[in-house]
Formats: C-alpha cells, structure tokens, sequence
C-alpha cells in the first residue's frame, strides 16, 4: 500500500511538472507572439537591408538630397507606408508623409520621423531605422484592426535632407516642415551647380521662394514629435542596454577658415622667408584642439563665462576638422591658400559662443604673427534642444516597458537618460513643437560608417517601444 502510494504521488508530481513545463512554454511561445517578431524585427530588419542598397554609388552606400537613388528610397518607404495603412504623399520639399487620422482627424498630431539621406561611405541604421521602426509599429496596430483608434492623428515622415551632403546646409527637409528655412536655401548650389529649386525641378517637383512657406506646419496642428535614432556613440554598449532616452542635443556651429599666404618654390623660397599658409593652418588647428581638451585653460571668468558653463563645457564639448584643401595642391609649391572647416559643439549654447570667440581671437593672432591672412567665415549654427519632460517620460515609460516585454528578468536596469553630441532632425522640428527622443545601441557607437551596426533584436526593442508609446495614445 505504501509503494502503491508513493508511486501514486511520484506519478502525480511528474505530471504536475511536465503540464506546468507546457504551460511555461506555451506561455512564453504566447508572449513572443504578442511581441510581433516578425513585423518589428524580420521585416523591420530586412527593410532596413533593403534601404541599404539603394545607393548613388556602387561601392559604397551614398543617397543626398533629391538623388536618384534617394528619390527610389523614397518611393520605397512610401510603399511600406501604405502597407502599414496609413495615406501617403510626396511634399515639395521631398519629404515623404505617410498619416494615419485616428478616431478625430482634427486633433493635433503627432509626427515620428528620421531621415532618408545618408552621408557618403554610410551604415544602413542611421535614418533609417527610425523611420522604419514608426512604421513598423503602425503595421502591428494596423495588423490587430486598432489603426483607428489612435485618439489623435499620428503622421510619419521620412525627411529628404538632414545630412547637408549635397548642399552644405544641414535638415532642409524638417526645417521647412518647422517654418524656419529661408527662403534664399532654395538657391544654394551642389558642386555641379545644380540648385536646390533644380534639383526638385529635375524631379517634377516645382517649388518658389513665394510657397515655401505653404510647407510650414501649424503649430495648432501638431502635439508633439518623436525620433527614433542609432545613439552614434558607446554608452548604450557599455551599459549593456539597447535603449536610451534622449535628455536634450548639443548646439553646434560650423565654420569655415580660409588662410592665405605666398605661393612659391619648394626649393628656393628660404624657410625664414616664408608666408606658408599651410604652417599657420597646421598651428590652428593645434590651437582648436588644446582649447577644446582645456577650455579652463583659455576662458577666463569675467562674467561672461560663468564657472559652471566652463563645467558644463569640460564634459560635452567636441570639436573636429574634417575637411582640408590647398592651391595649388602640388608636393614641390609653397600653397598660397589653404582652407579647412570647424564644427564646434556643446550643450551649453553661451559656452559655445565663448568658445568660438576665443578660437577666434587667437586664430587672428597667430595669422598676424605669421603673415598670413585668416578669414573666418560661420556657416552652421543651431542653438542646443532640450528634450520635453513630459514627453520624454512617455517615452522612458514606453522604452522600460518594451524591454521588460523582451525579457524574462524582472530587474533589468532603467531605460538610462542621455545627452546627443549629433544633430537630428528634432532639433529642427522644436522650432515647431515639443520632441523627444529614444536612441538604440549600436555596435562600438561607430556611425557614418559602412561599419555601423544594429542586432536585430535591438531593432525590435526600437519598434516595440514606439508600439508602447502608440499604445498610450488610445
């Protein structure tokens, strides 16, 4: 009787365990279902594969503004736009706008957007993928029948310009969407002298100085914006998380140096005879260097740079040559001129400025000692962009809970808060309405590089949390 019991309750146990095992796999295999793998990550990966290799080049990944390769990316995306149900078109400007109205089309929308256009030599992710991860996430609600009950219009748009490749001149796309892109943009010229108006001409698009302004958004018509974008740096990994939120960007100034001197001989022009504008450029951008590793050490406290915006400036300035080019560019010719650019960011915008004002004095000074002369010329500046609150809580909230969704451990870290050195197109946009920001871990922070790399379970976790965030607004 005792063995006949115990077999009984040993039986009993094993069945217990192997239902509770089914029900833990079931329920698992349920959960992952409820995340939509296959949408928010297959698809979403493969589109961004497929984005990848629309390209001007065929060695490398290249798509500026209005180029053929980018007007066939746009036509890409409006495709998947349209498959995620919502109305599509093209704007003057070349943006492309895929909406959905919800349950009252005369509520103030939310706009979620990146940029199509790429810089030369690009990864696949920036731009892209947030574009793709918006739409995405509308697919899945599109998929569920719950398109329509969005309380507010939400309205993708996939910007034709953010880079400034083409054209010098950074966020053409959601500048003109936000009001603020002046009219004379519409006259800057490409290297083959090709203007922005010609380029839109070439590509049946007619636009004037006169209706540029039509491309302005209401400020009444829009609740917020939301970006989602690769980090373009290494805390995330180091962190050991795929997302962040983004507490506000960096300001930045771009400017160009012209140093000019005496064109002569190699060989016969003595060394304490000289006026090299090549020397003086190399000693400038020395100085650029030391005074932004130190800015303690050149700024002074006068009460025009307070102690803690020389703080501030000491974590989150950056500054960097990228180009540089002389005449007459031969090995065997003193050059006569030499010109070389600047981009000059930080968080603190009156730090920035006393930055640049120093930088600008002491390059002077060192060109009169030389002999040379120095041209500084500004050709970029956006203020610093804070991120809003309470827009940036929703999106804290909607990151968190799309990672707990993802895993099995009930303590995993929160969603951490971080600053953005790179420029994006939210930061045109805050001319025009509140933004916020998420950005996604990639691979060693690397960007603006073939080498730029997203795990496709983190592009997931990108379009999972922009469905969390949707979800909030029904």
């Amino acid at each position: 009787m005792g063995r006949l019991l115990f077999a009984l309750t040993f039986f009993f146990l094993l069945s217990t365990l192997a239902f509770a095992g089914s029900w833990s796999a079931q329920n698992l295999e349920s959960r992952k279902d409820d995340l939509y793998p296959e949408i928010l990550r297959d698809e979403a990966v493969a589109r961004l594969n497929e984005l990848g290799k629309v390209s001007d080049a065929e060695a490398y990944l290249e798509r500026t503004f209005m180029s053929p390769a980018s007007v066939r990316a746009g036509n890409l995306i409006r495709g998947w736009m349209e498959d995620a149900g919502l109305r599509t078109w093209i704007d003057q400007m070349g943006n492309v706008h895929g909406r959905v109205d919800g349950i009252n089309a005369s509520s103030k929308a939310i706009l979620i957007g990146s940029h199509l256009d790429t810089v030369v030599d690009a990864g696949i992710f920036d731009g892209s993928l947030g574009v793709v991860s918006a739409i995405s996430a509308l697919k899945v609600l599109n998929a569920r029948g719950k398109l329509g009950n969005l309380l507010r219009p939400v309205e993708v748009i996939a910007f034709s310009d953010e880079e400034g490749v083409r054209f010098q001149s950074t966020f053409l796309g959601s500048a003109a969407v936000a009001g603020i892109l002046p009219a004379s943009a519409l006259q800057f010229s490409d290297k083959s002298g090709v203007t922005v108006q010609g380029a839109l001409k070439e590509n049946s698009i007619q636009i004037s100085e006169e209706n540029l302004h039509n491309l302005k958004y209401d400020r009444d018509s829009v609740w917020g914006y939301v970006e989602v974008h690769i980090e373009q740096g290494p805390v995330l990994e180091w962190r050991g998380l795929p997302l962040g939120v983004v507490k506000g960007i960096a300001g930045q100034t771009r400017m160009k140096v012209t140093v000019r001197g005496s064109q002569g001989h190699a060989g016969t022009v003595p060394m304490s005879m000289r006026q090299d504008p090549m020397s003086a450029a190399a000693e400038l951008i020395v100085l650029l260097e030391s005074l932004c590793k130190r800015p303690e050490d050149f700024l002074s406290f006068d009460g025009h740079c307070k102690d803690s915006t020389v703080q501030s400036l000491s974590t989150s300035l950056v500054c960097t040559v990228g180009e540089i080019s002389s005449w007459p560019s031969a090995s065997n010719v003193i050059p006569g001129q030499v010109v070389f650019t600047v981009d000059i960011r930080a968080i603190d915008d009156m730090g920035r400025e006393a930055v640049i004002y120093e930088l600008s004095n002491r390059m002077y000074q060192i060109c009169d000692r030389r002999s040379v002369s120095c041209i500084i010329e500004r050709k970029h500046d956006a203020g610093a962009v804070m991120c809003d609150d309470e827009l940036r809580r929703q999106l804290k909230f909607a990151a968190d809970s799309a990672l707990k969704r993802m895993s099995d451990n009930q303590f995993l870290d929160e969603v951490p808060v971080l600053m953005s050195g790179a420029g994006h197109d939210a930061m045109a946009i805050s001319h025009l309405t509140k933004v916020g920001m998420i950005f996604v871990r990639c691979r060693g922070g690397v960007s603006h590089s073939p080498e730029e790399h997203v795990l496709d379970d983190d592009v997931w976790a990108a379009g999972l949390s922009v469905l969390a965030f949707l979800e909030t607004h029904m």
